[in-house]
């Protein structure tokens, strides 16, 4: 295979999840011990074992956070960084990488996270893959609506009705990058926007009209990580499938755990019960405590407290409460 360009779109605020945006990109927020971007990478792994990867990075507010950690935690990945100023849409973003992307490419959106083996790839037929995820409601969503062969004849960004519930997961493989930079230079000519923001669904609907053969890929797992009840959802999910280690864990003495959880090996804890459903990160400091359904990210000290369904951000300190609680990071709690 030729080198293949991963465009990951990163330049939002993340308001969803403020407070923990104030002060980091929603794609380094933790969940099971990782931040949200690196879980996305991992989905990277099943590509064909001969394939050359590149990122293009796609950043804006605090994005040299992103910079840092991909410099820190994944320095054998070729990585080019994007600056978004504006936020015009997911094909702004796109276009403004035009430079790094001929032949095969991928965009990956680092807000959900997917189950997927791309190792097909290798022999993919296809000109694009879009992958899907049959839903209850598509309203929400952009939608890949098909033939009665299975490929695809239009995307739909946010429908009005229901009729169709393929909801685009965020994944997306071309295999030709120049053809969708002309599509989003049409797509931008003609002013095809929505609420001034321009939607990679309608750039891909041009490249369909043109002639493009693109099929889905269905998932059956599909996790958010947009807002503080989504991750801890997202986190219940990975530490109920592979991502706890409660027999490590379970090897500290005067604490109680209750599985699963993911414990750092440097994380403190002291006098405590933890779990089920528990995420504490790097340096993070638990005593006398009872946490359950909770993520502490890297730095956190919490003390007598109480907590359930919560959110502690980096360098946090809780103490004496009793309750739920999405602290942002350096915030300091006491009752």
């Amino acid at each position: 295979m030729q080198t293949l360009k991963v465009v990951i779109p990163m330049a939002g605020r993340g308001t969803r999840l403020r407070p923990h945006t104030w002060s980091k990109p929603k794609q380094l927020v933790s969940v099971a011990g990782k931040t949200v971007l690196d879980h996305v990478l991992e989905t990277l792994s099943t590509l064909p074992e001969e394939s050359s990867v590149e990122l293009i990075n796609i950043v804006g507010y605090l994005g040299d956070q992103i910079e840092a950690h991909m410099r820190r935690q994944h320095p054998h990945l070729k990585s080019h960084y994007v600056i978004q100023e504006e936020p015009r849409g997911q094909s702004h973003a796109i276009h403004l990488a035009r430079q790094h992307l001929r032949g095969p490419m991928m965009v990956i959106f680092a807000d959900t996270l997917i189950e997927t083996n791309l190792s097909f790839l290798h022999d993919e037929s296809a000109d694009a893959v879009v992958w899907v995820k049959p839903v209850p409601d598509p309203r929400r969503f952009g939608v890949a609506e098909t033939d009665k062969n299975g490929m695809v004849t239009k995307l739909v960004e946010k429908p009005d009705d229901m009729s169709n519930n393929l909801a685009i997961v965020g994944f997306y493989y071309f295999k030709n990058g120049e053809d969708l930079i002309s599509a989003i230079e049409e797509q931008m000519a003609r002013d095809i926007r929505i609420k001034d923001e321009f939607y990679l669904a309608d750039a891909v609907t041009l490249m369909l009209q043109r002639g493009l053969k693109m099929r889905t890929e269905r998932v059956d797992i599909w996790l958010d990580a947009g807002t503080p009840e989504a991750l801890l959802e997202t986190n219940r999910y990975l530490l109920d499938n592979g991502r706890s280690n409660c027999q490590e864990a379970a090897k500290r003495e005067n604490i109680v755990i209750i599985p699963p959880v993911f414990i750092h090996p440097k994380a403190e804890v002291m006098n405590s019960v933890i779990g089920p459903h528990v995420s504490l990160g790097a340096e993070s400091a638990v005593s006398n405590s009872i946490i359950r359904d909770s993520i502490l990210e890297d730095h956190a000290n919490v003390s007598d407290v109480i907590l359930e369904k919560s959110l502690i951000g980096r360098f946090a300190q809780i103490q004496r409460r009793a309750g739920m609680i999405s602290a942002g990071d350096q915030t300091t709690v006491t009752l």
